[in-house]
């Protein structure tokens, strides 16, 4: 018997395939961004909210995955631990109060989340970029996944927030008991160079959706 959890599930895995959030997914085709939130999965009295064949049809004609393909994502697949569950954030989020604790892990509940392929990492999460500062490595609507227990070394990629709430994604040049040195990705911007008493955290970016 077809399940309501195996559709949705098929969904997150097909966002997560082709380097979505479930809300990432819709907009590139063409619906509501909400339309598959885990809000929208079930009405306001608890039943139980199916998705339309048309969104189905649409998400498909979007990704260029045929029918059988997709049938396949239906169920536990390869079994329990082959994915994991990562939270997605907003680029704005991440600089206000609130949304990460001081060791740099998103805190709260209900994140959309991707679907993603272990990582490793349970605390690790996705950003969803904003604007065209780390153009053309980054792009605006890009995701990118955040390990923030993944080590750093030079010349990684990392997302820095400092104190003062500024979030930016850049490449580590340089890093001294003090200080860090930091190269812009888009070249138009000037690199960085902050003390080390002036960041909240710094985790390394292990994968982009470019």
């Amino acid at each position: 018997m077809l399940k309501h959890t195996d559709i949705w599930r098929a969904i997150d895995r097909l966002a997560a395939q082709s380097g979505l959030s479930a809300s990432g997914l819709a907009r590139r085709a063409g619906l509501d961004p909400t339309t598959f939130n885990k809000s929208k999965r079930t009405t306001g009295d608890g039943k139980l909210r199916w998705p339309s064949t048309e969104s189905i049809s649409k998400v498909l004609d979007a990704t260029s995955v045929s029918l059988p393909d997709f049938v396949s994502l239906i169920g536990e697949g390869a079994g329990p631990g082959t994915f994991q569950r990562v939270p997605v954030i907003g680029y704005a989020q991440a600089g206000s109060a609130g949304y990460f604790d001081d060791a740099g892990f998103p805190v709260g509940t209900g994140w959309d989340e991707l679907l993603f392929p272990s990582l490793g990492d349970p605390q690790a999460y996705a950003l969803e970029i904003a604007g065209d500062s780390m153009e053309p490595v980054y792009r605006d609507g890009d995701t990118i996944i955040v390990s923030p227990a993944a080590q750093i070394r030079r010349n990684d990629r990392v997302v820095v927030r400092t104190r003062g709430g500024e979030v930016m994604a850049k490449q580590l040049i340089r890093e001294t008991a003090t200080r860090i040195e930091l190269l812009s990705i888009n070249r138009a911007h000037p690199d960085r160079t902050i003390q080390r008493g002036d960041i909240a955290w710094m985790a390394r970016i292990i994968w982009a959706s470019q």
